[in-house]
């Protein structure tokens, strides 16, 4: 009867191992989903995820010659998002191979400000679109804010600043003396 017993416990445990085995080897078969291929870019990353700012784009990419607002803002758009994708990954990398150190508390410190940036940043922008302007990209820097507006062909009235940056202040913690607007014809 031991025997029996001690045959069928040397079974089980055989069965377990291969089973542990048989699933460890198939999870690692499985392939990587790319969702993309299922959502449109904008369902997995847009505007209001994750961005870094750099007033400097804005500018730059507004002066070209012979380029519309909206390619302009197109532009903008698509360089805040590659900064902001290569700062991210940078961030995360930083996380997952320092966990516990205080590099990784400050990686996660900054990825924090990088998300609340850009949710604010997305805010300020709809709210702008939403009162009527063409279109807009707003910069969160650390003392200031840079809203690019895609303005009417009479150019922004003294009403039109003071509605902007109304916005930008009930949206963020700036003040009016942090608030740049730029007239984008």
């Amino acid at each position: 009867m031991k025997t029996w017993k001690r045959n069928a416990i040397a079974a089980t445990i055989l069965v377990l191992i291969c089973a542990g085995v048989y699933l460890n080897w198939n999870a690692n078969q499985i392939e990587a989903v790319d969702f993309t291929e299922t959502l449109n870019e904008e369902q997995v990353l847009n505007d209001a995820t994750l961005t870094l700012s750099d007033t400097s784009e804005a500018q730059s990419v507004s002066a070209e010659e012979g380029s519309s607002a909206a390619e302009s803002f197109a532009k903008i758009r698509l360089s805040r998002q590659e900064s902001r994708d290569s700062a991210v990954a940078t961030l995360q990398e930083t996380i997952v191979y320092e966990d516990g150190s205080e590099t990784a508390s400050a990686a996660a410190l900054s990825l924090d400000d990088i998300v609340s940036d850009a949710l604010a940043e997305s805010q300020i922008e709809s709210l702008i679109i939403a009162k009527g302007y063409a279109d807009c990209v707003a910069y969160m820097g650390d003392d200031t804010i840079d809203v690019a507006v895609s303005a009417p062909a009479e150019g922004l009235a003294e009403a039109d600043v003071a509605l902007i940056a109304d916005i930008v202040t009930a949206q963020s913690d700036y003040t009016y003396d942090q608030i740049h607007i730029i007239e984008v014809k």
